[in-house]
């Protein structure tokens, strides 16, 4: 079993850990260094047994901060989950009826015909009263 020296609020210790986790261990003594070190600033010099107590303490309540937002996290996760489950268990949408209207071929032939007159009537009016 490896043995790890970590150092909390300017004190080391010697640590045992399994093999391969020394890089866990380092990680969670430097989490509890930092609240030590706070509290060091902020109080000074304490005995060693209130330190990591209180650095302990305060690490704990951070985590339980976490703790709780990633409970509400969940709970909204899974909200959202049901939220697609029903939407994608609901039927679809009825389509949208579109009416295009259509033009049958002989009314258009009709208009060409009456255009077609227009433009014959239009013409002898202009020749008539050029003349």
């Amino acid at each position: 079993m490896p043995e790890v020296e970590i150092r909390i609020g300017g004190r080391a210790f010697e640590v045992s850990c399994q093999e391969g986790e020394e890089h866990y261990l380092q990680a969670a003594a430097n989490m509890l260094d930092t609240e030590a070190s706070v509290l060091t600033q902020q109080i000074g010099r304490l005995p060693e047994a209130r330190m990591l107590l209180m650095a302990g303490l305060m690490l704990a309540d951070k985590t339980a901060g976490v703790e709780d937002r990633l409970r509400e996290a969940q709970g909204r996760l899974a909200e959202m989950q049901a939220e697609i489950d029903r939407l994608k268990s609901a039927p679809p949408p009825e389509p949208e009826r579109i009416e295009v209207a259509v033009v049958p071929p002989q009314v258009t032939e009709t208009l060409a015909e009456l255009a077609a007159r227009a433009e014959s009537i239009a013409a002898s009016l202009e020749d008539h009263t050029r003349g």
